[in-house]
């Protein structure tokens, strides 16, 4: 783990550059930066777990995780996440638990901001809150058309899908 602390001047460079804020000034960022908490997880630890409430999101400073839903044959790895790649924002948007869990694949420095303290931002009619609301959008976006590709993918081989998830899938389609 990091034994050297982190700068604030490097927390603003660092997260200008990542997605989540690229649309944001320094001076905007601060206001955002202000709520943050900086978190060490340890190798293997969960930053959060499926059906976890969702009380946060979150940004790799440094570090790699994974993220592991259960299924009916074991957890499986979902995605891989890096630096600046940002986690657990739907918890902002929706207040739904968490649908799956966030492992640390080696130590991790990261980037957690309440919801709590987001939300006091928004209800104080923050541009900065406002402006990264609009890009946990965009990045939402961005995700469901590649969920929707793999699953389009999966659906054109039979193998890539059990025989009962097909079912599921066809009954839905039936039904619209």
């Amino acid at each position: 783990m990091s034994a050297t602390p982190i700068t604030l001047e490097q927390i603003l460079t660092f997260l200008l550059d990542a997605p989540m804020f690229g649309g944001l000034n320094p001076s905007e960022l601060a206001h955002v930066v202000g709520i943050m908490q900086v978190q060490q997880v340890r190798e293997g630890h969960a930053v959060f777990r499926e059906g976890d409430p969702g009380d946060a999101w979150y940004v790799i400073f440094d570090g790699r995780a994974e993220v592991v839903k259960e299924t009916e044959t074991g957890a499986r790895c979902i995605a891989a996440l890096g630096p600046r790649a940002c986690f657990g924002e739907m918890a902002i948007l929706d207040h739904s638990p968490r649908m799956a869990t966030v492992l640390a694949r080696g130590d991790c420095t990261i980037f957690r901001f309440p919801r709590r303290d987001f939300e006091g931002l928004l209800a104080d009619g923050n541009l900065a809150a406002y402006k990264v609301v609009h890009e946990m959008a965009k990045v939402l976006c961005v995700r469901a058309r590649h969920s929707a590709q793999q699953l389009a993918a999966a659906l054109d081989r039979p193998e890539g899908l059990n025989v009962r998830a097909r079912s599921v899938l066809d009954a839905q389609a039936a039904s619209e």
